[in-house]
């Protein structure tokens, strides 16, 4: 794992990935702080966080596009796989060189805080606070975006992949206020969501039986609980998207509360994300 970790951290840092990440991040915080800290005389940092959470959405599908696809386009997967040590570790050693990249800037955003705390009153819990859970979202959608890379080997379509899937994230919020609460709209939303696993469940597997059996079984589920009672799927879709909302969870931080409960959440997307990929290369490695 040392050994991944030590030449992907070369190959971004020889290369202008980590630089322009580095770049793209600092100058999206510099930006939310001259809006809110400079120009509002506002001197809660925290609120830059959230504003500039958005940049998640292009600066994490850039940076793990090639983590997998490039390696799966160049045939170089193979060399890993003739490596004496395990795909956990392979992903493992990719990931923590991605967490690297993303800390390095991280920790020069750290000082800002210090920096308005002279010119003003910043609550500095809060604000490290934040910083903290926005190295836990960091972390998780990289996570996200190293798995969707793992599923092709055009980076083009990862990257598309990715910036879709944080950006449908990043408005679950302002669109489950928006999506029908009533019980038949979130059985049809439902039974697109168990048409999309299925999909998943046969790609990983290459097993149209279990990928059949497995919607089969959501599927008579779904019906059953909407024929037993209605009520229950009444306004389900939209808690479920609040719910699953990593951006959402950030403003907890932000509004001056350390949530353990997002905590928990940001480390068991990362994991679950990562276990998956893992099960994307093993999957190409037996075939």
């Amino acid at each position: 794992m040392i050994a991944v970790l030590e030449h992907e951290l070369k190959s971004y840092f020889h290369t202008l990935t980590a630089y322009v990440f580095g770049a793209f991040l600092l100058c999206f915080i510099g930006i939310g702080a001259m809006i809110y800290n400079l120009q509002a005389a506002v001197s809660n940092f925290e609120f830059v966080l959230s504003f500039a959470s958005l940049i998640f959405v292009v600066i994490v599908p850039i940076l793990t596009m090639r983590v997998i696809a490039e390696e799966r386009k160049q045939k170089t997967d193979q060399l890993l796989y003739s490596l004496p040590i395990s795909t956990t570790h392979v992903i493992l050693g990719k990931y923590l060189a991605l967490l690297v990249v993303y800390l390095v800037p991280l920790l020069i955003i750290s000082l800002y805080p210090l920096v308005f705390s002279r010119y003003g009153e910043v609550y500095l819990p809060t604000s490290y606070g934040s910083i903290f859970a926005f190295f836990l979202l960091g972390a998780a959608l990289i996570a996200v975006g190293i798995f969707l890379s793992s599923l092709t080997d055009n980076q083009g379509f990862a990257a598309g992949l990715g910036i879709a899937v944080i950006l449908l994230n990043y408005y679950s919020v302002t669109l489950s206020e928006h999506i029908s609460a009533t019980a038949f709209g979130t059985v049809v939303a439902l039974m697109v969501v168990i048409v999309v696993i299925g999909v998943l469940v046969q790609y990983m597997t290459k097993n149209e039986n279990l990928a059949y059996g497995v919607a089969a079984v959501l599927l008579v589920l779904l019906l059953a609980v909407n024929w037993i009672d209605s009520s229950l799927l009444e306004g389900l879709l939209p808690k479920i998207m609040t719910k699953l909302s990593l951006f959402e969870r950030l403003n907890v931080f932000v509004n001056g509360m350390f949530d353990w409960t997002g905590v928990v959440y940001y480390l068991s997307v990362a994991v679950l994300f990562l276990f998956l990929s893992v099960q994307s290369l093993e999957k190409r490695r037996y075939n």
